[in-house]
């Protein structure tokens, strides 16, 4: 290998490793920040919410294998890019939704839980109503959803642009 390999391997390696960061620490801090403004500030999540996190989990748990099978880091980061891109496509249509863009969920939705009819209604009138169309709060006139969408689309495509081989 002569020395010009050796230094293009060097970057690659350097690149794919911050976007193996990326993959962990971007899904991963808006994760945190979801469950920290749910379970702390008390703003409970509707489904399009419930919607964004998923796709961000598994980016985190890809990315995070990708640490432990480095001969798979790259499909792997690729793969969390695609979950962080996911994501970030669910929090534009939510943003859509609750801009009046275009219409999101025709119905209501829950999970009330009891065991008999008395206690079910009990759960139902006790779970707060959330709706995907309204904007619970926002930071510089963007609401949670449209930052989810601008973070994540933003991050994947760094991603995407540090694992190019070139």
């Amino acid at each position: 290998m002569d020395a010009r390999t050796g230094e293009l391997t060097a970057v690659r390696t350097g690149r794919l490793r911050l976007a193996q960061w990326l993959g962990v620490a971007v899904p991963g801090g808006l994760l945190l920040g979801a469950l920290g403004s749910q379970h702390i500030g008390g703003l409970h999540p509707c489904d399009m919410c419930m919607w964004q996190r998923w796709p961000h989990l598994a980016a985190v748990l890809l990315a995070g294998l990708s640490f432990a099978l480095p001969r798979l880091a790259r499909p792997l980061v690729l793969l969390a890019a695609l979950g962080i891109a996911v994501s970030g496509a669910i929090g534009v249509f939510h943003a859509g939704v609750e801009q009046g863009w275009w219409q999101g969920l025709t119905t209501c939705s829950t999970v009330a839980t009891g065991a008999t009819p008395e206690e079910l209604l009990k759960s139902i009138m006790a779970t707060p109503l959330i709706r995907c169309d309204q904007i619970a709060w926002s930071f510089l006139g963007l609401s949670l959803a449209a930052w989810n969408g601008l973070i994540s689309l933003t991050s994947a495509g760094a991603i995407l642009w540090l694992t190019q081989k070139r």
